[in-house]
């Protein structure tokens, strides 16, 4: 496993955070909450290769 992936989630998450705070101050919580389920579809997106990768790993290992 790569450990840039790892830096770019942790990336994700602070920006977020970031925009998050700043929408919520502003008065816009419903584009805060929309950042928010972006940032989270992008990491899903980023990850969902890894989670296949592991399924894969697990049925050879168990021959299933």
């Amino acid at each position: 496993m790569e450990i840039n992936i790892v830096f770019r989630i942790a990336a994700v998450g602070i920006l977020v955070a970031v925009i998050n705070q700043v929408l919520i101050r502003a008065g816009r919580e419903e584009q805060a909450m929309m950042t928010t389920l972006a940032g989270l579809v992008v990491v899903l997106f980023w990850v969902i290769q890894y989670i296949s990768t592991l399924f894969q790993t697990v049925q050879t290992l168990f021959q299933l």
